[in-house]
């Protein structure tokens, strides 16, 4: 008889921690303008919330998207992200966006991760070769894309977009996230502060210390 009295109380507990677990999905506002002064606002995902009534079109507005970025760098792109730090509004509505510029022949976002957004891709200029790889065993998806087709990059998996067209290359993304974040893997790799030990990365490339050595040495663009 304890028995049945120990499983059933087992249960009630499982479940009453289960309901103190829930959430709701969705802000129970209409929103929540983010701002920096603590004064009268409310802490709420990271950001303090401005009084609701005194919130204005700019705080969910942007303006430039339409002006190109500088591709004039070692890996010949430009991300423009439009995050919670740039429209306000966006705090707690889980979505930001991004216009990412390459180079002809040769552009690239490289090899990167969103640790906190899946990304859906739509090419407005260009020919772009995407793809991502998945978790263990590591398959690699790609597909060559032009303009007004849409991909998709799972949240947390490397991946990356590669121009090779003659031309300029335009695309925007879609985040599902207010600050989706971005881990470009050679430059947290090799480019850490401070540097991950050589010994480390030495055995787990399987290349000689002088390759860990130079690869180290060099200046990682932040193409953001």
């Amino acid at each position: 008889m304890k028995g049945v009295h120990f499983l059933v109380a087992f249960v009630l507990l499982a479940l009453s921690s289960s309901f103190a677990s829930a959430f709701d999905p969705s802000p129970l506002q209409d929103f929540c303008v983010a701002i920096n002064d603590p004064k009268d606002g409310v802490f709420m995902n990271g950001k303090f919330c401005r009084d609701p009534m005194l919130a204005t079109a700019n705080d969910f507005s942007f303006s430039g998207l339409n002006i190109p970025g500088n591709t004039s760098n070692k890996v010949g792109s430009n991300v423009t992200l439009v995050n919670v730090d740039k429209i306000p509004g966006l705090n707690t509505l889980g979505i930001s966006l991004a216009r990412i510029d390459f180079a002809p022949y040769g552009g690239l976002n490289p090899p990167h991760t969103h640790p906190r957004a899946t990304e859906i891709l739509v090419v407005l200029e260009g020919t772009l070769y995407v793809g991502f790889v998945t978790s263990n065993p590591n398959r690699l998806i790609t597909k060559v894309l032009n303009a007004g087709d849409v991909f998709v990059f799972p949240i947390g998996l490397i991946h990356f977009q590669f121009n090779i067209g003659q031309t300029n290359a335009v695309a925007i993304s879609g985040l599902s996230s207010q600050n989706p974040g971005v881990i470009t893997i050679a430059n947290a790799v090799f480019g850490s502060n401070p540097p991950i030990n050589p010994d480390v990365l030495t055995k787990a490339f399987q290349v000689d210390k002088n390759v860990v050595n130079y690869l180290q040495k060099q200046f990682w663009v932040n193409n953001h």
